[in-house]
């Protein structure tokens, strides 16, 4: 739960008693307010320390700050919870200096309280949401962060539960658990964005980066899986983005998961291709799909394994091609507008993948062991 109020603190003094002491003390006027929202991760339960009824709890005294004003990006808030002879019980809340306790190298404050299970979130989109509501239902005393170029969808966040942060903002600390889902379409510098992502790691835990099943070497709809060879660096722009990132994950002791294509019911490569009504593309180029739930659900799987410096394959096993997505779209019924098919008769054919061995280290199944199921299953 959160305790919500406002500290008011004098530079010098902080109640008339003091001031009669100290005729010295500077005026009301210079009270500094601040508006403070503690999280409570924990608190024992009164059986657990002896008592036979529920304690009360209540806001008993606060220290005044010095005679300066300090940043707030310095304040720690400590609760303390003692006992009363009443057998109720006392909330203190009280504010000290992060003296000493920033990381120079990267400006975050290692001082404050993190809990074990906190969670960062580089890029909270449909993904990274997901992510976010699964990793909170097991863990629902964490923090969860999300980390946006804008505050856009701050709001929204909120809502969620997620503490929106923006990019190039000091975090207040470093979190035990991270996941990186922001695509590199908007970055300038993405293996880079990848190491910023890093060093808010406290290197406890794990550090997950969604990449794409797009980097292994293969054309050909033959058959692919974790260890299949990944394009070389230099043959095209695109995927030295993702391999520099990749590269930049492993060396901090991450992990890679490469994912295939993300669909869920309005998103995806479905909805792209109905939308157009007709494609040029080849109808034969063998397709592989995650269902977004699933890509959250193996993304937690993988963060909660605490590994080090591994690459995943998250797909559903069951490879279709263009036409069989679309003749399964048409045929549902369930999906407004008609797909009237692909033209094409060149260009290249895709892959066949296969995570066999991811699913089975990994201790993970699908939700939707393939696309047939999940439009079967699908209720509009």
């Amino acid at each position: 739960f959160f305790l919500k109020g406002v500290i008011r603190a004098s530079s010098s003094s902080h109640t008339s008693g003091e001031r009669r002491r100290n005729p010295n003390a500077q005026s009301p006027q210079n009270l500094i307010i601040l508006m403070a929202t503690v999280t409570v991760g924990f608190i024992p339960s009164p059986a657990t320390l002896g008592y036979r009824r529920t304690p009360k709890f209540s806001l008993s005294s606060i220290s005044h700050l010095s005679s300066h004003c300090v940043p707030l990006s310095k304040l720690n808030f400590k609760l303390v919870f003692s006992p009363l002879a009443s057998m109720a019980s006392t909330v203190r809340a009280t504010t000290s200096f992060a003296t000493g306790s920033l990381n120079e190298a990267t400006g975050i404050s290692k001082s404050g309280v993190v809990g074990q299970n906190d969670l960062l979130i580089v890029g909270p989109g449909v993904l990274g949401r997901l992510v976010a509501q699964q990793w909170r239902e097991e863990h629902p005393e964490c923090q969860v962060y999300g980390q946006t170029l804008t505050t856009d969808h701050h709001d929204e966040l909120m809502q969620m539960g997620i503490t929106p942060t923006l990019k190039g903002t000091k975090l207040a600390q470093q979190s035990p658990y991270v996941i990186f889902c922001a695509p590199p379409s908007r970055s300038p510098d993405y293996a880079g964005d990848v190491r910023e992502a890093a060093s808010s790691w406290t290197g406890d835990g794990s550090f997950v980066f969604t990449s794409s099943s797009a980097l292994y070497d293969r054309a050909d709809n033959g058959y692919c899986d974790e260890d299949t060879p990944v394009v070389p660096m230099g043959r095209s722009p695109r995927t030295d983005v993702l391999l520099k990132a990749e590269n930049a994950v492993l060396e901090c002791g991450g992990c890679v998961l490469r994912l295939a294509g993300l669909y869920k019911a309005d998103r995806g490569a479905h909805m792209y291709w109905l939308k157009q009504m007709a494609s040029e593309l080849r109808p034969d180029h063998m397709t592989n799909q995650i269902h977004y739930e699933d890509a959250a659900s193996l993304a937690v799987a993988i963060l909660k394994k605490n590994l080090r410096g591994r690459v995943f394959l998250g797909c559903d096993n069951h490879p279709l091609s263009r036409q069989e997505i679309m003749e399964l779209v048409n045929k549902s019924g369930k999906f407004s507008g008609k797909f009237e098919g692909f033209t094409g008769a060149t260009g290249p054919l895709g892959k066949r993948l296969n995570n066999s061995r991811t699913c089975e280290e990994i201790g993970w199944e699908p939700k939707y062991p393939s696309f047939a199921q999940f439009v079967d299953e699908l209720r509009l």
